[in-house]
C-alpha cells in the first residue's frame, strides 16, 4: 500500500506517481516550451468533446468554481436571465453566482434524490422568453446524480436559448460530444476526471458565442473573452498561470489518452463504481441513489446504523487505513460520500471496501 492514503474523493484525487514527478520542473511562464503545453492541452481539450471546429478552450487560473463562474460571468450578457434546474449544492452554487453578479435567475426545484425533468425545462422555457440561457450540473457533486444533459441540451437548443453546462465531475468519463449536443459552454477542472491536480479550470466554448462576449464580464481576471483574445494573439496566459499544475495536468492528459480515452477511463469508474456499491452493499450500507440516475464518479451512501457512528470518528478510523473518505453534502439525512476516480492501486475500490468493513466491525463489536 501507498505511504500515503489513497483520495476517495470527488477531487483532488489520487493522481499518478507520473503526473507528480511532472511538477518538479519550474517552467518560465512567458517561456515558448510552456506556452506550447498551453496549447497542447487546449487543443487535446477540445478533441476529447470533438469540439475542434466549433468551440475554443479557454483555460483559466483557480479552482473549477472559478471557471463556472468566468463562464455565466462572460457569457451572459448584464441584462441576461439564466434558468438554473436545481437538485444539489453545486446547482445551488451556481444559482448563487448569478445572484451575486447580478444576473436574473429563475431556478427549477427538484428534491436531491431526483434528476432534472427535461418537460420541465421546456415548459419554463416556453413560458418565458426572456431566459437566455440554461445552467445545468451534468453530474451532481454533491449526490452523483447524472442529469440527462443530452435531452435539455436539445431543448434548450429548441428554444434558441444557450447551454452552460458544469460538467466538473463528468468532463473526460461520460460523453459529451459538440458534434450532437449543443452548447455555449462546458465547463470542467484538472482535478477531476482527467486525474491532473487542482488549480487549474477551463472552459471549452462554442466560438460564435465567444465572439459576441466582448464587454461582457463583471470581473477582469474572470475575463474568458479577454482571456482567449490575449491567448490568441500571444500564446501566453494574461496573467501568472499555475505553472507547475499546468505541466502535470499535460502529463495526466497523455496518460489519459494512453490509457485509451474516454472509452477507458468510462469503463474504469464503471467498474470501480459497481464494485463499491456491491462491497458497501454486503457490509449493510446503502446508496442513496438508484442505479438509473447514480453516475458512475461518486457515491452518496447513507451514514451506517450504529449509535457509534460519529463521521468524524469514522473517517479517521478509514483514514488509518489507508483511504479517506469525503463527508456527505445532503440536507435531509446523514450520508458520506465515496469518489471512484483517481489512481487507487493495487487494491482499488476492493481495498477501500475491506477497509469500511474492518471498521464497521469494530463499531459494532464496541457498541
Amino acid at each position: 500500500m501507498s505511504t500515503e492514503p489513497y483520495l476517495l474523493t470527488p477531487g483532488p484525487l489520487t493522481t499518478s506517481l507520473r503526473t507528480r514527478q511532472s511538477m518538479l520542473r519550474d517552467w518560465g511562464s512567458w517561456d515558448v516550451d510552456f506556452n506550447s503545453i498551453t496549447g497542447r492541452i487546449r487543443e487535446r481539450l477540445l478533441q476529447i468533446v470533438h469540439g475542434t471546429a466549433t468551440h475554443e478552450c479557454v483555460p483559466m487560473q483557480g479552482s473549477g468554481t472559478f471557471s463556472v463562474e468566468a463562464a455565466i460571468g462572460t457569457l451572459v450578457p448584464r441584462a441576461g436571465h439564466v434558468l438554473v434546474p436545481q437538485n444539489g449544492a453545486y446547482c445551488q452554487r451556481i444559482a448563487r453566482i448569478c445572484r451575486v453578479l447580478g444576473r436574473k435567475l429563475t431556478t427549477i426545484d427538484y428534491a436531491e434524490n431526483m434528476p432534472v425533468d427535461t418537460a420541465d425545462v421546456d415548459r419554463v422555457l416556453r413560458t418565458d422568453a426572456s431566459i437566455t440561457h440554461v445552467a445545468l450540473v451534468h453530474c451532481e457533486t454533491s449526490t452523483g446524480i447524472l442529469n440527462p444533459l443530452q435531452e435539455v441540451a436539445q431543448v434548450v437548443a429548441r428554444h434558441g436559448r444557450g447551454l452552460i453546462v458544469d460538467a466538473m465531475s463528468s468532463f473526460g468519463a461520460l460523453e459529451i460530444d459538440a458534434r450532437t449536443t449543443p452548447f455555449d459552454a462546458v465547463v470542467a477542472a484538472s482535478g477531476k476526471c482527467l486525474e491532473g491536480p487542482p488549480g487549474m479550470g477551463f472552459v471549452v466554448v462554442r466560438r460564435e458565442a465567444l465572439e459576441r462576449c466582448e464587454g461582457n464580464c463583471h470581473s477582469l481576471s474572470l475575463d474568458l473573452y479577454d482571456q482567449w483574445i490575449y491567448m490568441q494573439k500571444t500564446t501566453q496566459w494574461r496573467y501568472t498561470p499555475p505553472t507547475h499544475v499546468v505541466a502535470a495536468f499535460d502529463s495526466a492528459i497523455a496518460q489519459y489518452l494512453e490509457e485509451g480515452g474516454l472509452a477507458a477511463r468510462a469503463a474504469r469508474y464503471a467498474q470501480n463504481c459497481r464494485t463499491l456499491i456491491g462491497g458497501m452493499s454486503k457490509l449493510g450500507l446503502k446508496s442513496f441513489l438508484p442505479a438509473a440516475i447514480q453516475a458512475p464518479i461518486i457515491v452518496t451512501f447513507f451514514a451506517p446504523d450504529s449509535p457509534r457512528y460519529v463521521f468524524k470518528d469514522f473517517y479517521n478510523a478509514v483514514k488509518a487505513r489507508g483511504y479517506i473518505l469525503y463527508p456527505g453534502k445532503l440536507t435531509t439525512v446523514e450520508t458520506f460520500r465515496v469518489g471512484c476516480m483517481g489512481q487507487l492501486g493495487e487494491r482499488g475500490i476492493a481495498g477501500a471496501v475491506e477497509a469500511v468493513g474492518k471498521v464497521l466491525a469494530e463499531m459494532r463489536a464496541a457498541a
